[in-house]
């Protein structure tokens, strides 16, 4: 099992950065994908980023690309994700989450932090 904290999230003007960090504990997380979603109030939860195992592949949809970058560090159990130029619909609740091997759907998630962009 793996528990997943996240930290770093606040309010930011448009067009300012910030940088999540997602703090993992458990065994063997390079074993795992990591990936962050986020969920605005009234909508479906989107997936903004994911990561393998060894940090080598990293996916983003459209949405994000150029904008958004996920890293992770094994010897730190941590991911993080660069939001830069954010804008006001990057305003959501996002979430870190684990997926063993990319099997399946992902099966931990963190708590979320709430990321605010104002106009």
């Amino acid at each position: 099992q793996v528990q997943l904290v996240e930290s770093g999230g606040g309010l930011v003007q448009a067009g300012g950065s910030l940088r999540l960090t997602c703090q993992a504990s458990g065994r063997s997380f390079s074993d795992y994908v990591m990936a962050w979603f986020r969920q605005a109030p009234g909508k479906e939860s989107e997936i903004v980023a994911d990561i393998t195992g060894t940090g080598g592949r990293t996916n983003y949809p459209d949405s994000v690309k150029g904008r958004f970058t996920i890293s992770r560090d094994n010897a730190k159990n941590t991911v993080n994700l660069q939001m830069n130029s954010l804008q006001p619909e990057d305003t959501a609740t996002y979430y870190c989450a684990a997926n063993y091997y990319g099997i399946g759907p992902f099966d931990y998630w963190g708590q979320g932090t709430q990321v605010t962009v104002s106009s």
